[in-house]
This record gives structure tokens, sequence and C-alpha cells, in this order.
């Protein structure tokens, strides 16, 4: 009877793994560490047994690119533990899509998400109280995230280093960017070499023979080709759309930077024009000798240049019986049929189906405009009252500059709501999203492809479509139908 009694206690004991995380290089191991405590005396109240425990240091919490994070997503199909235990709701995610997405695979597991820090009750509630965990770690992520682009540019306005990498031939004194005198010779001699007509490779060999070397080593052609390329030697340093040029200062003379840049694209491999698009390219495969089927270009008589595919083993002088056939035609024929299964009535019924039902679901917006909505009613109460004080007499310049801090705070949330509201705000008819699907169908070609199409094999009297997902049911001869809801992400990615 003891022995049964124990067996009991002991399926009654819930399993968990711990999941921690910062974001910061500024942060340290303390940080780690008192999650982990946290999380374990939570563990230990609640008679959780902790099994495993998965970190990801120096990671931000915007996207789910963390190896830690996604070996544990893995992990979590295994049936092992019951709970993934975390300090705060936004060490797991700071997006509140990629946190719904995620939840639903752990549902799926049967694991659930808990919070060491933030109690949610088992009731309809906590559903609500948890997407608004979810909105204000997002909305701290991206307003922490204007902040910091913010300072960053003006310290690029007033010149000086923003960290990061320091390319060769410079130096960093008192936060500005000095020229490294003896590197900068090497730099000089590199770019007025090549502008003489001198081959990377012969300067290379030049630079070892005299002992100077890039980071103990020699240099190599990239790092060549990236430093004559590099328009900070020229004293120009551009961030988006925004130009600087008080930050480096010049090491070559335009003249010769523009001399090295003419030679370069004079010089760029390849000679093919980037306004003909090979559709095929990547996807097309010889079904005789399983080589890929690659572009070619010919020339006519006449001087007209024609396009074609061909095979990569019969262009090596394989004995390969797959004929070359026009680009143009051969694409079209590939296009029409791809089109014509994805216009019939069942699969647009599903595809409109399925985006209505998209459509409905960013009601969840609603909880996010209520966080917005309130921290901007805080902050215009917090205006409202320094704007009295103000009138009453008491300005100074701490005043003054919280004035500034919060009118800009208001104005950031004014467009984030409205961002949020044009989401709910405008819903399209059924009419309308199967109007707009036929007619983006035959506009994207080069996405249908690429989404759509794994691999197309060709013979001389017959083509194989190998889709990524099955088009046709295994029981039917004829008509096309959806097997797998991944095939629906892809015409998603198309036209949401």
């Amino acid at each position: 009877m003891k022995n049964q009694n124990q067996s009991t206690n002991q399926r009654k004991v819930k399993t968990a793994v711990i999941y921690a995380r910062y974001s910061s290089e500024n942060q340290t191991e303390q940080s780690i560490e008192g999650q982990m405590r946290v999380c374990e005396e939570y563990a230990k109240s609640n008679n959780i047994l902790i099994l495993n425990s998965y970190i990801d240091r120096a990671m931000t919490g915007t996207n789910d690119n963390r190896p830690a994070f996604q070996q544990m997503m893995r992990d979590s199909s295994n049936g092992e533990w019951d709970y993934i235990l975390v300090y705060k709701f936004d060490r797991f995610s700071r997006n509140k899509y990629e946190t719904a997405m995620h939840k639903k695979t752990l549902k799926d597991n049967g694991v659930k998400l808990k919070s060491a820090t933030e109690y949610l009750p088992d009731t309809p509630e906590a559903i609500i109280m948890e997407s608004m965990f979810e909105g204000y770690a997002e909305y701290y992520s991206a307003e922490l995230s204007q902040k910091v682009k913010r300072g960053m540019n003006e310290t690029r306005i007033k010149g000086n280093f923003t960290g990061g990498f320091l390319i060769y031939g410079y130096k960093v004194i008192d936060k500005k960017i000095h020229i490294d005198e003896e590197k900068a010779e090497v730099v000089r001699y590199i770019f007025k070499q090549f502008s003489l007509g001198i081959y990377v490779k012969d300067i290379i060999k030049e630079l070892t023979s005299k002992g100077i070397l890039y980071r103990g080593k020699p240099f190599l052609n990239n790092t060549v080709y990236n430093m004559l390329k590099n328009e900070k030697y020229a004293g120009i340093y551009r961030f988006g759309n925004q130009v600087f040029d008080n930050m480096y200062p010049r090491i070559v003379t335009q003249d010769i930077f523009d001399r090295v840049r003419k030679i370069i694209e004079k010089n760029k491999i390849g000679s093919r024009s980037p306004d003909v698009i090979y559709l095929l390219r990547n996807k097309a495969k010889c079904g005789y000798c399983g080589k890929s089927i690659c572009a070619e270009t010919g020339t006519a008589r006449s001087g007209e240049v024609k396009h074609y595919y061909k095979c990569l083993g019969k262009k090596k002088g394989s004995n390969c019986c797959k004929t070359t056939f026009k680009k143009d035609e051969i694409e079209a024929i590939i296009i029409d049929f791809i089109v014509e299964q994805l216009s019939q009535e069942d699969v647009i019924d599903k595809i409109v189906s399925t985006l209505l039902e998209c459509q409905e679901n960013q009601d969840t917006n609603k909880a996010l405009i209520k966080v917005l909505e309130n921290e901007k009613r805080q902050s215009e109460i917090a205006l409202e009252n320094i704007v009295k004080a103000v009138e009453k007499g008491l300005f100074t310049t701490t005043t003054n500059k919280r004035i500034q801090e919060l009118e800009e705070k208001i104005e950031e949330l004014e467009k984030a709501l409205l961002v949020e509201k044009s989401k709910i705000a405008f819903k399209l008819s059924e009419e309308d999203i199967r109007e707009y699907y036929k007619g983006s169908l035959e506009l994207n070609a080069r996405m249908l492809m690429n989404y759509i199409v794994k691999e197309i094999v060709f013979f001389n009297e017959e083509i194989e479509i190998h889709f990524n997902t099955p088009t046709k049911s295994p029981d039917e001869s004829q008509g096309f139908c959806f097997l797998e809801t991944k095939y629906i992400d892809y015409i998603m990615r198309m036209f949401v």
C-alpha cells in the first residue's frame, strides 16, 4: 500500500525546464543567475521538478533566431516535461505574433508556459492579462529600439564613432575616428597600385613579401576588394538614406577612389543583363542525366540575343540526349499550368476562407490598442501637470526637457495607435479577396515559382513538376486539392 501511494505521489510531481535570456552585451551572467534563482524558488514552492535549462546570452527577444530557444522548442515535442518556466514572459519573446505561434506549438506538445513573477489565474480573464503582458513587452522593445536609434543618429551627426567593427587604416581616440598613418599608407598603396592596373593577387604578393600582413596573416582577395569598394576611405559614411562626411577622415583622394570604382565596375564577373530573369533557375533538372538545367544565352546572325535553358551535362560534353529549349516558351507553359491549378474553384474557396479567418483573428490587436491608449492618456496627464506648473512660474531646464520628452512620446504613441487601428478598421469582403486573388496569380509568377515549386524535371516529350507539398490526392487521377496546411502558408505569403 505504501509503495502504491509513493507511485501516485511521484506521478503528481510536475516537471519543467527553465528558459533564461538577456539581450545586451552590457549585461552579465548575474542577469542569468538572477533569473535562474527566481525560477528555481518558484519551482520549489510549487512542487515542480526542474529537469533542464536553456540559456541564450546577448540575444534579442524581438525574434526567435536564438539557438537555445530553438532547441527548447524542438525538445518540447518529446513529452518529457510539462512547463517552460521563465522569469518574465518577455524573456520568452517580445514579439506577440511569434509568441502566439510558439504557444500553439507548445500547446500541441502538451507544454505550458509559466512566469515565475507574473501571476496568471487559471480563469478566462488570464487570456486578456497574458495578452497585455505580451503587448507591453513588444511596445517596450519597440520604444527602446527607437530611443537607441535616435541616440545613435545623434552620435553620427556629431561625428563620433558608434562602435562595432573599425575598418583597416583607422583608430579611435576619445570617441573620434583618426587615421592610423602606418596602416593608411598601406591602404593608399593598394588603391594606387589597383588604379594603375595591377591585379589584386600581385598586390597581395608584394605586400606579403614586405612583411605587411592583415591581422597576422596575408591579405585575402576579398579583404582587398572590400577595401577598394569602401567609401569610408574617401571620407563618406552612409547609414540608410543619410550621408555623413564628418566621421571618417579621408585616406585616399576622390580622383583615385573614382578611378578604382570604374575599374571594379568594368571588371565585374558575369555580363548577364539584370533585366533577364530566369524563373526556372535552381528549379530545373534533366530527366536523363540528372544534371541541372542552366541558363544559356546565344546571339543570332542578325545580332539578336536569345535566351535558352540547356542541360549542364550536355553543356559539359556528355552524351545526354536532352534538347535545348527556349526560355520564354517553356516558362509560359509552366506558369500557365500552375495558375490553372491554383485557379480551380475548390482551391480558391479554401484560400479565401483562410484569408477571411486571418482577417477576423486581427481583432486580437484590440488589447494592444488599449495598452497604447492608456499609455498615451498617462503621458498626456503628466504633460498637463507640468504645463500647469510652468504657468505658475516653475520653469526650469529640467521641466522644459521633460515637456519635450512627453510631447515626443505622445506623438510616437499616436503613430503606433494609428498603425494598430488601421489593422482592424478596414476589412475586405469575400468578393474583394476572391477578385484580388484571381488577378494576382499571374502577376506573381516569380513568387509562385519560389514558394510553390520544389523541382521541375525535363524530358524531351514531357515535364514533371514537383511541388513543395502534394497537389493531388492519392485517390484522384484528376483535380487539384490541398493535402497540407503548409501549402496554404505559401499562398498566404504571396497575397497577405
